[in-house]
C-alpha cells in the first residue's frame, strides 16, 4: 500500500493525513516490543510473583496468562486492521458503539497508557539508581528520593526526545529491538555460565512460595487469591501492544503492518520473557536472601554473580527500560492527540495543536506531567520494603486502564456479528471464541489487580498502613466516576465521537 493509498484510507475513516507517515512496518512492531520490554516488566514486577506464588507463578504463569493475552491481541489486530488511525482503541469503540462507548475506552485507555509511562520510567530510575549505587562504590545512596528525582529526570529526557527528536523516534524504536534482543540473551548466557550452581528443574516448576502474609501455600487460599496476584508480572509485563494502533496513522501499509506488528510483539515477547525468566529461577540458589529483599530481582544478581557481571545485567536493564519509557511517551502523547483531536479532553485545542514538525508537543508534556504527579506517593515505602507499594498500584492502574479500554470494543466487535467489515487481516469465524475469551480473562484480572497485595493494605488491620494500600481502586474508581458524572451532567450533550476533519476524498 503506498502513502496515498494510506492518506486515502485515513480520509475514508474521517482524518487528514496530518502527522508524518514515515515509519516502516518493522517499526510499528518496533514500538509495541519495547513498550513490552521484557528487559523492563520481567525485572521491575518479578518480586510481584516471587512473593505471590514463588516459582510457579513464573515458570507457569507466564506462558498460561501469556496465551490469554495473545488471544486478546488477536482480536485488536483485526481491530487496527480495520480502523487504521491514531485513537485507536477510542476510535473503534465510539465507531462500532456509541460515543458513551468512545468516551469511557478513551479516558481509561488514557489513564493506562499514562500509568504505563509513570511505571516504566520509574522501575528504570530504580535500576538506573542501584546501577550507580554499584559505580559510585555506595557514594550513590540509592534512596527513594533520589529515585523519585531520577524518574523525573527521566521523564523530562524522553519528553525531549519525543519533542526534538521526532523524526529518529522510529530509528531509536528500531535499535530498542535489537538492544531488547541482543541485551536478554547476553544476560540468559551470563546466567547460564557465570554461576557456581543452579537450582533443580524441580525448584523451578514445582516449588511454591507466599510471601504475601496471606494465608500459607496450602488451600484455596494461595490458589484462589495469592497465585494470581503473581500473575501481575505477566499481565503488567506483556502490555502497552496496543502502540501499533496509536501509530497506524505514521505507519506505511497500516491496514495489514499494524495488525501484524500487534500480535507479533506480544508472541515474539512472550518466547523472550519466559527464557529470561527461567535463567533467574535456575540462578536464585540463595532463596532465603531473595526473600529477604522481598523478592527483589536484583538478589538473585547479587548472589550469583561476581559484583562486575552482575552490574552489566543491572546496566543491560536499566538501558531497555530507558528505551521502554520513550516508546510509552511516544504512544501515549498519540492517543492524547488523537482523543483532543476529538474534543474530548479539556483544553483539547491546545492538546490536538502540531508544531511545525508535526508533533503533538503539548500533548506530550501535558502527559508526562501527570505520570510524575500519579507516582508521587513513592516517595514513600513500607517499613522492611525496599519498594514503594505505590509502584504497584500504579503498575495496577496501568493494567487495569488498558484492559478495561480493550475489553469494550472486543465486547462491541462481538455484537456487531456479520455487519462488521474486516480489513485485510482478519479473524474470520474465529473471531467469536477468541472475543469471548478474551473479555472473560480482562474481567477477571480487572478485579484481582483492584485486590489488596498484603494484609497491612487491608482496612482494620491490627498492621494496616496508608503506605501498604494498593490505590488502584480509589485511583480507577475515582476517575470511573467522575468520567461517569461528566459524561451524565455535560459531555452527553456535546460529546458525538470522531470528529471528521475531511470533508471529501482525496483524489486517487
Amino acid at each position: 500500500m503506498t502513502t496515498e493509498e494510506d492518506s486515502r484510507r485515513l480520509a475514508e475513516l474521517g482524518y487528514k493525513q496530518e502527522l508524518a507517515r514515515t515509519w516502516s512496518g518493522f517499526s510499528n512492531f518496533a514500538i509495541s516490543f519495547s513498550i513490552i520490554s521484557i528487559l523492563a516488566g520481567c525485572f521491575t514486577t518479578f518480586g510481584q510473583a516471587w512473593n505471590n506464588g514463588g516459582p510457579i507463578a513464573i515458570s507457569w504463569g507466564w506462558p498460561l496468562i501469556s496465551a490469554f493475552i495473545l488471544i486478546i491481541g488477536f482480536c485488536l489486530s483485526e481491530l487496527v486492521s480495520a480502523y487504521p488511525t491514531a485513537g485507536g482503541i477510542y476510535w473503534w469503540a465510539a465507531t462500532m458503539g456509541k460515543p458513551v462507548h468512545g468516551w469511557f475506552t478513551g479516558w481509561l485507555n488514557l489513564i493506562g497508557l499514562i500509568a504505563v509511562t509513570a511505571s516504566v520510567d520509574y522501575g528504570c530510575a530504580t535500576f538506573l539508581s542501584i546501577t550507580l549505587n554499584r559505580l559510585t562504590g555506595g557514594a550513590w545512596e540509592a534512596t527513594l528520593p533520589q529515585a523519585f528525582l531520577l524518574f523525573v529526570v527521566i521523564l523530562v529526557l524522553h519528553a525531549l526526545i519525543n519533542i526534538y527528536s521526532h523524526r529518529l523516534i522510529s530509528l531509536l524504536q528500531n535499535i530498542s529491538v535489537w538492544w531488547h534482543v541482543a541485551g536478554a540473551a547476553i544476560i540468559v548466557a551470563i546466567l547460564i555460565f557465570a554461576p557456581d550452581h543452579h537450582q533443580s528443574a524441580a525448584f523451578v516448576f514445582t516449588e511454591k512460595l507466599n510471601n504475601s502474609g496471606f494465608g500459607t501455600t496450602n488451600g484455596f487460599t494461595f490458589w484462589l487469591y495469592v497465585l494470581p496476584l503473581g500473575f501481575l508480572l505477566t499481565q503488567y509485563t506483556i502490555t502497552g501492544f496496543d502502540a501499533c494502533a496509536h501509530v497506524s496513522e505514521e505507519t506505511q501499509g497500516a491496514s495489514t503492518t499494524a495488525a501484524r506488528g500487534l500480535w507479533q510483539s506480544i508472541f515474539y515477547s512472550a518466547i523472550g520473557g519466559w527464557i529470561l525468566l527461567l535463567s533467574f529461577l535456575f540462578a536464585a540458589t540463595h532463596v532465603d536472601e531473595i526473600n529477604k529483599q522481598s523478592g527483589f530481582v536484583g538478589a538473585i544478581f547479587e548472589t550469583a554473580l561476581s559484583s562486575p557481571l552482575a552490574t552489566v545485567v543491572f546496566a543491560i536493564s536499566t538501558i531497555g527500560q530507558f528505551f521502554c519509557g520513550m516508546s510509552c511517551v511516544t504512544s501515549m502523547s498519540r492517543m492524547t492527540y488523537a482523543f483532543s483531536r476529538d474534543g474530548a479532553v479539556p483544553g483539547w485545542r491546545l492538546w490536538s495543536k502540531v508544531d511545525r514538525n508535526r508533533t503533538p508537543v503539548n500533548a506530550i508534556i501535558a502527559g508526562c506531567a501527570v505520570a510524575a504527579l500519579i507516582t508521587l506517593p513513592a516517595l514513600y515505602a513500607p517499613a522492611g520494603t525496599t519498594t514503594p507499594v505505590a509502584f504497584y498500584a500504579v503498575v495496577s492502574i496501568a493494567v487495569i486502564g488498558l484492559y478495561l479500554a480493550f475489553i469494550i470494543p472486543i465486547w462491541l466487535r462481538l455484537k456487531m456479528g456479520d455487519r462488521f467489515r474486516p480489513g485485510p487481516w482478519t479473524l474470520g469465524r474465529k473471531y467469536r471464541v477468541m472475543g469471548w475469551i478474551a473479555c472473560v480473562e480482562i474481567a477477571i484480572v480487572s478485579v484481582y489487580f483492584i485486590m489488596p497485595l498484603s494484609p497491612a493494605g487491608v482496612p482494620g488491620n491490627p498492621d494496616f498502613a496508608w503506605t501498604s494500600v494498593n490505590y488502584a481502586p480509589l485511583a480507577v474508581g475515582g476517575v470511573l466516576l467522575a468520567i461517569a458524572l461528566w459524561w451524565v451532567l455535560s459531555a452527553r450533550h456535546w460529546f458525538t465521537g470522531p470528529r471528521r476533519t475531511v470533508d471529501e476524498l482525496p483524489i486517487s
